[in-house]
């Protein structure tokens, strides 16, 4: 029986030896973390949504400090975050050009035709290997919500086939962008209030053809934009933002209303009448 004891008490004695120094080497061995990317987490939205391009907001916290990543990576967190960033890290920070998401269609399921009835898995990547899609229109929104899907902010919901996206949630991450197979989808500046929603290419009597909204290069914006700010290339018009001042006469004269304006009540694009 003593000697039971006494094994015991020796096994004790062990454990509690190693256990010290485990405990010991733990502190003399381990990697000091640099403070600042802790600090740096903390002002990050902790979305982990890798639009910045490394593996998480502790990724992106970690390249920050080494040097490997620039202070206004986090397109979720804008310039708040960047300039918060720029503090700890000692260093100054340009303005971003913050963006919001914007889908560029307006060819909901009353305003455009269909080529076929789609029946397959919910998802726009697998109904755009189908010919394309249901639409007739090659450059439409599908309307299944792979968008809405990979959003970590829940910014996105689809309505009456087209995507709409909440402004107030969006924080231009632009991670819907990546997975949209149409590109429809496209980071605009916030303080730009107009868009083209359309990104066909075809020609006018053939877009009148799929759809009742369609931009069909009439080239009446282009001739009344008094900045420069707009061009038709091929049969799209396009906004150059960088000359835009938000006049809305573009939107005024367009015939088939496609050239919309942000309404802040309810972060959804309307028709400029």
């Amino acid at each position: 029986m003593d000697n039971i004891l006494i094994s015991v008490l020796w096994f004790a004695l062990l454990g509690l030896v190693f256990g010290l120094i485990l405990a010991i080497a733990s502190k003399v061995l381990a990697i000091k973390r640099d403070e600042r990317i802790e600090q740096i987490e903390e002002c990050l939205p902790g979305a982990n949504c890798g639009a910045c391009g490394y593996p998480g907001c502790s990724g992106y916290a970690s390249a920050v400090v080494k040097g490997e990543a620039k202070i206004g990576g986090c397109l979720a967190g804008g310039n708040a975050c960047a300039q918060a960033i720029a503090k700890i890290m000692g260093a100054e920070a340009e303005n971003m050009v913050e963006r919001r998401a914007q889908v560029l269609c307006c060819g909901t399921h009353d305003q455009s035709e269909r080529k076929y009835i789609y029946d397959g898995a919910p998802d726009c990547l697998s109904a755009a290997k189908l010919g394309g899609g249901d639409k007739l229109c090659p450059y439409g929104c599908l309307g299944l919500g792979s968008c809405a899907n990979v959003c970590k902010f829940d910014a996105i919901t689809v309505e009456n086939g087209v995507a709409a996206i909440d402004r107030d949630k969006c924080t231009g991450c632009g991670e819907c962008t990546k997975v949209c197979p149409k590109h429809i989808i496209q980071l605009v500046p916030v303080d730009k209030i107009y868009r083209v929603e359309c990104m066909s290419e075809d020609n006018g009597k053939l877009t009148r053809s799929y759809c009742n909204v369609g931009c069909i290069g009439c080239r009446i914006c282009e001739k009344n934009c008094e900045s420069d700010a707009i061009h038709v290339v091929g049969s799209k018009a396009t906004i150059d933002y960088d000359k835009c001042t938000n006049c809305g006469v573009c939107a005024e004269k367009c015939p088939r209303k496609i050239i919309r304006t942000i309404d802040s009540a309810n972060n959804r694009v309307y028709v400029k009448e």
